[in-house]
């Protein structure tokens, strides 16, 4: 289902819901769901040239899986929460590391090296309908044909699962139709710089990502 993102108002994404991506940059494993917020403008089609920071000679690559908001969700328990779900993509959450580590030691947000335009490219969407369990899917990531991926991971492993995540956002926001919610990136991100090329997928559901 092409252009769904042509929809989405908010892109919310979930921080370190994956143990080893944690570790992998020295942060603690929360004990609850937190997020942060990426602009619509952000979002790119599958396959556009995406850039670096502004100013910037590298970023780093994040692959998750996507979940579409289908009906709008508002505290909705956790039982209920894949009642809202249309679809699933694979997204990237690109990253200015640097920007990001800096702006933590000086306590602010994380939203311009985060979410600057062409920072979430994202795959078509699969209808919930034909997604038997999100929590099972193998998500991966490579660069420039590289015979072993350099993210792999099944989405068993994340901290919260898909269900958990869209009840608690929807305790502090209305989810809208159209609204994305990137759950999380396993351990592997590294630099990525101006010619490289960047494939990922969900193998289970056919997607990949450009």
């Amino acid at each position: 289902m092409a252009a769904w993102w042509q929809n989405t108002r908010t892109i919310y994404a979930i921080g370190r819901n994956y143990v080893a991506h944690a570790q992998e940059l020295s942060n603690p494993v929360p004990k609850k769901p937190f997020w942060f917020v990426k602009p619509a403008s952000s979002l790119l089609q599958s396959g556009a040239d995406h850039a670096c920071f502004p100013g910037k000679a590298e970023s780093h690559h994040e692959v998750e899986l996507g979940v579409i908001i289908g009906v709008p969700a508002r505290k909705v328990c956790s039982e209920r929460a894949m009642d809202h779900v249309a679809g699933y993509c694979v997204a990237l959450d690109m990253t200015d590391r640097e920007g990001q580590n800096q702006a933590k030691k000086e306590g602010k947000p994380w939203t311009a090296c985060k979410g600057w335009d062409t920072s979430c490219p994202v795959s078509d969407m699969v209808p919930a309908s034909r997604v038997a369990d999100p929590n099972k899917l193998s998500i991966w990531l490579k660069v420039n044909e590289e015979a072993e991926p350099r993210q792999s991971a099944s989405t068993s492993d994340m901290v919260f699962s898909v269900r958990d995540l869209i009840s608690a956002l929807s305790q502090v926001h209305t989810l809208q139709v159209g609204d994305l919610i990137l759950t999380g990136t396993p351990e592997g991100v590294s630099a990525v710089v101006p010619g490289d090329v960047i494939t990922a997928g969900i193998t289970e559901l056919g997607l990949e990502v450009r």
